[in-house]
């Protein structure tokens, strides 16, 4: 199954500083961390994941510093901070909403009895 590449943007901002809230990380081990979330149902590219990188980056999301690994490649590590954090709080507060919108419209629609009655049960706004 692919994702709509509009869920996909929407959902990078919290996707992103929730890994970073479990550990620092760089960019390569993201990817993996949400394909393996994910169940593989995402797998992201980089030219998807560095501009969101960036752009939390410049917001003060998220700090970035350079380390050496064990090889001696430089990596360029991530970690989310304070005003990261919150606004991990806020997008899942909003996250949170739009989930329950969503499953109190889908146990409508998808309800055979419900569905069957929904339409005469709830009346429409004048000039609807």
């Amino acid at each position: 199954m692919e994702i709509n590449k509009d869920l996909v943007a929407a959902s990078s901002t919290p996707i992103v500083l929730s890994i970073l809230a479990e550990s620092d990380s760089y960019g390569y081990a993201i990817l993996l961390r949400v394909r393996e979330l994910s169940g593989g149902r995402m797998a992201w590219t980089d030219g998807m994941l560095y501009p969101v990188l960036h752009r939390l980056e410049r917001l003060g999301y998220v700090t970035a510093r350079w380390e050496s690994s064990e090889n001696g490649r430089r990596r360029k590590y991530y970690r989310i901070t304070v005003e990261g954090r919150a606004q991990l709080a806020e997008e899942h507060r909003q996250w949170q909403a739009v989930n329950a919108t969503l499953q109190g419209m889908w146990s409508l629609r998808f309800t055979p009895a419900v569905a069957h009655h929904a339409a005469s049960a709830v009346p429409l706004p004048q000039g609807a």
